[in-house]
């Protein structure tokens, strides 16, 4: 099929990832937008419709006629409260959308889950896209489930997903301070735009892969080298360097 003519439903889609997504990408994608709260796709270049992940109903509507699932949608804070922030929007909706996609026919979900997911490992250890989850909070636990929800669906229903444990997407400037576990997990806007785009297109075989969302960093908390081969990624941005570092 056509890159162009390849349909995507971009869920949590008014976010900063999602909306960095569209803004760089619409034309490369037939893109149909979604999110629980739509005013920041009213500009957009692309149809948009309203989207509780949490109902399963409006989920198998959603993924009609598509071809590839971006699944953004979710509450993404590493403080936040398992039932009242967490439990709706990444376990139960986490699971709507990929049974509704399933039930679509859609063949390939590319899931957004987290550098949190990976949190729990020592910071002096560099992370192969091999290794478990091993979460230290909640929210990273919420990722994790995601990353079994997809593995499961791969393996039972002979789609291709792919689970991107995307890290500190953040804005570097020279003088400013981070922690040097927040540069080494850095990722631009343009990095984690390219990294989806190649997961979307990419022609990889059906099952469960896992890739990682950060920058080309002189040290990076997260190893890139298998996720450089499976999809093609090159990022462009060095958090270190953007720093002055």
């Amino acid at each position: 099929m056509n890159q162009a003519t390849l349909r995507v439903l971009v869920t949590g889609a008014a976010g900063i990832i999602g909306t960095a997504f569209w803004k760089r990408r619409h034309g490369e994608f037939s893109l149909r937008l979604a999110d629980l709260h739509t005013g920041k796709l009213a500009d957009a270049p692309c149809p948009s419709i309203q989207l509780d992940v949490s109902d399963y109903n409006a989920c198998l509507a959603a993924c009609a006629g598509i071809d590839v699932l971006l699944h953004l949608a979710g509450v993404p804070h590493a403080s936040a409260d398992f039932d009242a922030q967490l439990l709706q929007p990444n376990i139960i909706g986490t699971h709507n959308i990929f049974r509704a996609a399933q039930a679509q026919g859609v063949k390939k979900v590319v899931f957004a889950s987290s550098a949190q997911a990976i949190e729990g490992y020592p910071l002096d250890m560099q992370v192969q896209e091999s290794m478990p989850a091993r979460p230290a909070n909640m929210y990273g636990a919420s990722k994790a489930f995601g990353e079994g929800v997809a593995c499961a669906f791969a393996h039972q229903h002979g789609m291709t997903a792919i689970a991107v444990r995307i890290a500190n997407v953040a804005h570097f400037a020279p003088g400013q301070q981070h922690s040097a576990r927040d540069i080494a997990a850095f990722i631009s806007e343009r990095d984690v735009v390219q990294l989806l785009a190649r997961c979307i297109a990419a022609d990889v075989t059906a099952g469960y892969h896992v890739v990682h969302g950060v920058s080309d960093n002189r040290y990076k908390r997260l190893s890139i080298t298998a996720t450089r081969q499976l999809v093609g990624y090159a990022p462009q941005d060095d958090g270190f360097a953007l720093l002055g570092l």
